[in-house]
């Protein structure tokens, strides 16, 4: 059996989602190929959302331990590895619910199974039991994501051996933990154990944390990360790996050893291009498996898109979602809006959260842009001291003669909302852009958007 529809999308993530939506509303007939047996991709079921609902539930838990209120019925309380699994059950169960609900609203039929292509225009697909149908399209978006790389001589099959598609089917709790990797996810997960009290330590291939960020930033990161007992490794690489029933040692060119109980492989991610047929078109993803596209998110063929985390970076669900949404948009009227998704803030879920927009100082100083700096420490907010969450620090770059806004660096608790009050005022064109609203702005009091006021005023005193 053959069916036609004007596009046709592989993959349910985020990318495959918004580009179905918008194809959607536009009027177009649209299918969604996803290999899973539930819609939502690796963001909702591997990725995101299980690791952030973790995430959200040992911070809570720390807290409460913290607080003199509750620390004394904690003492004798442990909770299992896996019972705190069960608190992103629910969130992943009502995210796949509101999603089947987009698809049922819109008419947009989801078909599950693995899509290859015939041909530039024919897609079959193999479901359950060897149950083939063939689609055929004018256009298709391929938004497959990415997973992690597993390169040759590492055993993933072994029980102590995992990466984090992986490490969340643990059934038990480690006492130990080597991650192999510092990038977004290695520091994610470093924090997010060692919040949970295992020893954990971080083996980086460079010579800094996440160096496209800030100095300041990754100070304050590597910093807060040692002062919760990290161990930090910098500028090694994997010799070889020894996995056996009593643990896990890392062997590191540079001679040192590393065991624990568990190992996590977090150095890098690859496409999800295999076994899609796209060699037969013409189409070569590059060694990890990626797709180069151009500015409208286009393959070498024009009708055939991609987006996502299987074209790289900016591997983030918010740029793939809008990515998705430019793609259909391209392809039912011609035009792009590519440029809305170069200036995303980036989010770090480590303990305290890092978000960042704009340049750092380090790029502003190599371009010999004149800029200053304005501080808001978070321990001189009331609405800090008031949670208890005073670690942390609000910086503003901005230019020192037309005052804008230029960079914003945030690190602390709920630094991934509080990025937004500047995001949006950032985004504004000259003169709306500068230090000055946040200077003529009443915030609420206390609050942490006060930080913004705070820091447009220290950063205004500097040019004095």
């Amino acid at each position: 059996m053959t069916t036609h529809y004007d596009v046709v999308i592989l993959g349910s993530g985020p990318g495959g989602e918004g580009a179905a939506m918008k194809a959607t509303k536009e009027g177009r007939r649209v299918a969604v190929v996803e290999r899973y047996e539930k819609i939502g991709g690796g963001c909702t079921h591997w990725g995101t959302i299980p690791s952030k609902a973790l995430r959200h539930t040992i911070s809570r838990m720390a807290e409460y331990k913290a607080n003199p209120l509750f620390a004394s019925s904690f003492e004798a309380y442990a909770v299992s590895f896996p019972r705190l699994l069960r608190s992103a059950e629910g969130v992943i169960r009502r995210q796949v619910e509101l999603r089947h609900g987009f698809y049922e609203r819109n008419r947009t039929r989801v078909i599950h199974g693995h899509g290859r292509f015939v041909d530039p225009h024919t897609l079959e697909v193999e479901g359950a039991h060897n149950a083939r149908e063939r689609l055929t399209a004018d256009h298709f978006v391929i938004a497959t994501g990415a997973k992690p790389y597993r390169p040759p001589g590492v055993d993933f099959t072994h029980p102590r051996v995992r990466d984090s598609d992986t490490i969340l089917a643990m059934e038990d709790t480690p006492q130990s933990m080597v991650i192999f990797g510092a990038g977004v996810i290695g520091c994610e997960y470093a924090s997010m154990f060692r919040t949970l009290g295992i020893k954990v330590t971080l083996v980086n291939t460079r010579d800094k944390l996440l160096s496209y960020l800030d100095d300041e930033i990754v100070d304050a990161l590597a910093y807060h990360l040692r002062d919760q007992g990290c161990l930090l490794r910098h500028n090694e690489d994997c010799a070889r790996i020894e996995a056996d029933a009593e643990g896990v040692t890392l062997h590191l060119r540079s001679g040192k050893l590393c065991h624990a109980d568990v190992l996590l492989w977090a150095n890098g991610r690859s496409g999800n291009t295999a076994d899609l047929g796209l060699e037969a078109l013409g189409i070569t993803p590059d060694p990890r498996g990626l797709l180069q596209v151009d500015g409208c998110y286009r393959t070498s063929h024009p009708h055939i898109y991609a987006v996502g985390d299987v074209i790289g970076p900016p591997s983030l669900a918010s740029a793939a979602y809008d990515q998705g949404r430019f793609a259909a948009t391209h392809l039912v009227h011609g035009e792009c809006d590519e440029h809305l998704a170069r200036d995303i803030p980036t989010g770090i879920y480590t303990t305290p959260e890092i978000s960042s927009l704009g340049r750092t100082e380090r790029e502003l100083t190599e371009a010999k842009v004149p800029y200053e700096v304005g501080h808001a420490l978070f321990r001189s907010l009331a609405r800090a001291q008031i949670t208890g969450q005073t670690v942390g620090m609000l910086k503003l770059l901005f230019h020192r003669e037309t005052l804008e806004l230029l960079g914003i660096h945030c690190f602390g608790h709920q630094a991934s909302e509080i990025i937004h009050i500047g995001q949006a005022v950032m985004t504004q064109a000259a003169p709306a852009n500068t230090l000055k609203y946040f200077v003529y702005t009443t915030f609420n009091y206390p609050t942490m958007a006060e930080a913004y006021r705070v820091a447009a005023l220290n950063g205004l005193n500097r040019l004095r």
